[in-house]
C-alpha cells in the first residue's frame, strides 16, 4: 500500500522532470537545434501534424536549420506554421527546402530567456510539491483509517521527502545548465 503510493509519487516526479527537459529543449539558445521546432504543428490535409512527421529537419550549420518536406505541396503550410509560431524566425523558401537562420541573441533577449527558464523551473518545483502533498495526504488517510501505524506514516513521509529533495536538485541542475547555455556566447 505505502510502496504503491511512494512508487506513484516517484513516477510522477520523473514525468515532471522529463516534461521540464522537453519544455526547455524547445527554447532557442542562439544555436540551431531541431528540437526548437517540436511544438510546431502543420496543417496536413486538414489535421494538425507535428512538423517532424511531415519533413526532415537538420542543422547543417550552428545557426541554420534546414527543413526538407516530404511533399513539396506542404511548403506553404510549413512556412505558415513557422510564421504563426512563437519562434520569431522568418523562413526562407528556395522551392525545395526551407531555411531558418537563427539570429544571434542580444543580451536583453538572453536575460529574458533566463527568466523564462527560471519560471519554468519554478513551475516544475510547484508540481513536485503538489505530488508530495498528494502522496502525504494518501499516507495520512491510511493512518487515519488505522491501516498503518504512526511510525510507518513517518517513514513513508520521509521517503517521499527524500524523493522530492532529489527531484528538486535535478530541476536546479537542469535549470542551471540551460541558463549557462543561454548566457554563453
Amino acid at each position: 500500500m505505502i510502496k504503491d503510493i511512494i512508487q506513484k509519487a516517484d513516477e510522477k516526479m520523473n514525468k515532471t522532470i522529463s516534461v521540464l527537459k522537453s519544455d526547455l529543449s524547445t527554447l532557442r539558445a542562439g544555436r540551431a537545434n531541431p528540437t526548437m521546432l517540436d511544438r510546431i504543428k502543420v496543417d496536413y490535409y486538414g489535421s494538425p501534424c507535428p512538423l517532424s512527421q511531415v519533413a526532415n529537419i537538420s542543422a547543417p550549420e550552428p545557426r541554420v536549420l534546414v527543413i526538407a518536406p516530404w511533399e513539396k505541396s506542404l511548403m506553404k503550410e510549413i512556412e505558415k506554421a513557422i510564421l504563426t509560431s512563437d519562434l520569431g524566425i522568418n523562413p526562407s523558401n528556395d522551392g525545395s527546402v526551407i531555411r531558418l537562420v537563427v539570429p544571434e541573441l542580444t543580451e536583453e533577449t538572453r536575460k529574458n530567456l533566463v527568466k523564462v527558464v527560471k519560471k519554468t523551473g519554478e513551475e516544475a518545483k510547484v508540481a513536485l510539491r503538489s505530488i508530495r502533498r498528494d502522496a502525504n495526504d494518501k499516507v495520512k488517510a491510511l493512518k487515519k483509517d488505522g491501516e498503518i501505524t504512526e511510525d510507518e506514516q513517518k517513514n513513508a513521509e520521509d521517503k517521499v521527502q527524500k524523493i522530492i529533495d532529489s527531484a528538486s536538485k535535478e530541476v536546479d541542475t537542469i535549470v542551471a545548465a540551460k541558463e549557462k547555455e543561454i548566457m554563453s556566447i
